[in-house]
C-alpha cells in the first residue's frame, strides 16, 4: 500500500506539489481509504489546475500531459455525451417535417381520390380541379423541398482570423485587448454593424468576426449569413440562402390550401347537411351518397382552413419584412452602425429591397431558383455617413459620374439616397480629382423634400 502515493506523483506529474498535504488529510494508508484517496486523485487529474508556469488553468489528462500538447483525449471525454445529445436533437427535429409531409400525404389522398374520383359526378369538373390541385401542389412541394434542403450560407474564411491572431485572442483574458485584435483584423472587411456596445461582433462558438446582418444559430450550431430565423417546421435555418424558397413555401402553401378550401366548401356543406339529416324522412334526391368519402371532405376542409389562418399571419408578416428590408431578427432589435442604430439602415426603397431577396429578373420571382442579389456578406445600406475606420473603397460615395466628353452630370434620385458597397473604378471619379476641398467632408442624408434634393444635386455639381 505504500506504493501507491509514488505511482500517483508519478503519473500526475509535477504540478501536484501539494500531494503529500492532500493524503496526509486521509490519514493512515489502510483499506477504508484506499477509496477516498483514489477519488481525489481522479479528480484532481481530470479537473484543471492551477500551473504555476501558465496564465490561467489548463486541464490535464491521465498522463499527466498539458491540455495544450494532448487535447485529443480531454475532447473526446468531454464531448461524448454532447454528441449523443446531438444525435438525439437532430433525430427529433424531423418530428415536425415528417408531420407536415405525413398531412399533404393525406390531403393529397383525400383531394384527388375521395373527393375527385369518388365524390364529384362531372367529369369536366374533375379534370379542371385536378390540373388547377396539381400545379399548385407540385409549386408547394418543391419550394417546401428547396427550403428544408437548401444549406444555410456561412461566412467565407476572410472573416476568420489568422492562426496566430486566434492564438493570441484566445491567450488575452482583458476584452479591451481582444477588441484590438478584432480591430486590426477587421481593418479590411466590409463591416459596418456593431454590437450594443460599439465594438466587432465576433462568434467565440464559431470563431469567425461575423459580416453584417450574419447571427449564430444554436440550433444550427452555426453561423447564418443574413439569418431571419430557424423554423422547426422546415427544419432548417432560414437566411440568405434560401429566405426566397421560404417566402415561395408560405406563398404556395397559402395558395394550396386557399383552393382546397374553396373547391371542397360545397361539398363540404352538403356533406354536412347530409350528415343533419341522416335521419330525416325526405331527404333530397341529388343528395350525395353517405359513404366513407364524406368524413375525408369535412376533415380536409377543416385542416384547410386552420392552415390557411396561420399561414395567412406569417406569409403576411414576411411580405412586410421583404417590404422594408428587414429580417426578424432585425425586426425586433434594430441593427447599430457607427453612428448609432437604424432600423431602417438596409432599406433601398420598395422596389430595390424586393429585388434584394428576388432579384432582377421578374420572370423568375414565382420559381423556387436562387435568385437574390449579392453575396450575403456585404449589403447596400442608407447613406447616412463615410466611415472613416474603414478605408475600403466600398463605402465611397458617387458624388459625381463622368460622361465621354468629361462633363458631370446629376445623380439620380436613388443614388443621391442609398449607399451602394461597390467598387466602380470606370464611373465613380476620386473626390481629389474634382475638387481637393471634397477629400475633408463626409457625405450625409439628404431626408429633404424634392425640391431641396434638386438644389443639393446642383450645388454637387
Amino acid at each position: 500500500m505504500q506504493i501507491l502515493p509514488s505511482v500517483v506523483m508519478t503519473r500526475t506529474n509535477t504540478a501536484f506539489v501539494n500531494w503529500k498535504s492532500k493524503v496526509d488529510l486521509f490519514g493512515t494508508l489502510d483499506t477504508t481509504n484506499i477509496n477516498l484517496i483514489i477519488i481525489t486523485c481522479h479528480f484532481i487529474i481530470t479537473c484543471s489546475v492551477d500551473c504555476p508556469n501558465l496564465p490561467r488553468k489548463v486541464p490535464l489528462d491521465r498522463t499527466g500531459i498539458r491540455f495544450c500538447q494532448n487535447p485529443v483525449w480531454w475532447e473526446s471525454k468531454k464531448m461524448a455525451p454532447t454528441h449523443i445529445l446531438r444525435c438525439c436533437q437532430r433525430g427529433l427535429a424531423w418530428i415536425p417535417v415528417i408531420f407536415i409531409a405525413l398531412v399533404v400525404c393525406w390531403s393529397y389522398y383525400a383531394y384527388v381520390v375521395e373527393l375527385c374520383i369518388y365524390t364529384i359526378p362531372s367529369i369536366g369538373e374533375k379534370i379542371i380541379y385536378m390540373m388547377s390541385f396539381h400545379l399548385s401542389f407540385v409549386m408547394f412541394v418543391w419550394s417546401y423541398w428547396k427550403t428544408i434542403f437548401t444549406r444555410p450560407a456561412k461566412p467565407s474564411k476572410e472573416f476568420c482570423l489568422a492562426k496566430a491572431e486566434k492564438e493570441q485572442y484566445v491567450r488575452e483574458e482583458r476584452p479591451e485587448t481582444q477588441q484590438e485584435i478584432l480591430w486590426r483584423a477587421a481593418t479590411n472587411l466590409p463591416l459596418y454593424t456593431r454590437t450594443g456596445a460599439g465594438a466587432i461582433r465576433y462568434c467565440d462558438r464559431c470563431q469567425v468576426i461575423k459580416p453584417d446582418r450574419c447571427h449564430h444559430c444554436s440550433a444550427c450550431d452555426m453561423c447564418v449569413l443574413k439569418m431571419d430565423h430557424h423554423c422547426p417546421w422546415v427544419n432548417n435555418c432560414v437566411g440568405f440562402s434560401n429566405y426566397k424558397f421560404f417566402i415561395l413555401f408560405l406563398c404556395y402553401s397559402l395558395i394550396y390550401c386557399l383552393f382546397i378550401a374553396a373547391t371542397v366548401l360545397q361539398y363540404f356543406i352538403k356533406f354536412w347537411t347530409l350528415c343533419r339529416r341522416k335521419s330525416a324522412e325526405h331527404c333530397p334526391k341529388n343528395e350525395l351518397p353517405d359513404t366513407h368519402a364524406k368524413f375525408h371532405v369535412l376533415f380536409l376542409f377543416f385542416v384547410a382552413a386552420m392552415f390557411c389562418i396561420s399561414i395567412l399571419s406569417l406569409f403576411s408578416y414576411h411580405l412586410w419584412l421583404v417590404g422594408k428590408n428587414r429580417s426578424t431578427i432585425e425586426a425586433f432589435r434594430a441593427p447599430v452602425f457607427r453612428t448609432g442604430s437604424d432600423k431602417n439602415g438596409f432599406s433601398l426603397g420598395f422596389r430595390k429591397n424586393i429585388a434584394q431577396v428576388f432579384g432582377d429578373q421578374k420572370k423568375l420571382w414565382l420559381l423556387p431558383i436562387f435568385t437574390s442579389q449579392g453575396d450575403g456578406q456585404t449589403f447596400p445600406a442608407r447613406l447616412v455617413s463615410v466611415d472613416p475606420e474603414q478605408p475600403t473603397v466600398s463605402l465611397q460615395p458617387e458624388a459625381n459620374k463622368i460622361t465621354g466628353d468629361g462633363q458631370t452630370c446629376p445623380l439620380t434620385e436613388s443614388q443621391n439616397h442609398l449607399q451602394v458597397n461597390e467598387q466602380q473604378d470606370n464611373h465613380v471619379a476620386k473626390p481629389q480629382e474634382c475638387d481637393p476641398m471634397r477629400s475633408a467632408e463626409t457625405v450625409t442624408i439628404s431626408m429633404e423634400t424634392e425640391s431641396l434634393r434638386g438644389e443639393e444635386t446642383s450645388h454637387l455639381i
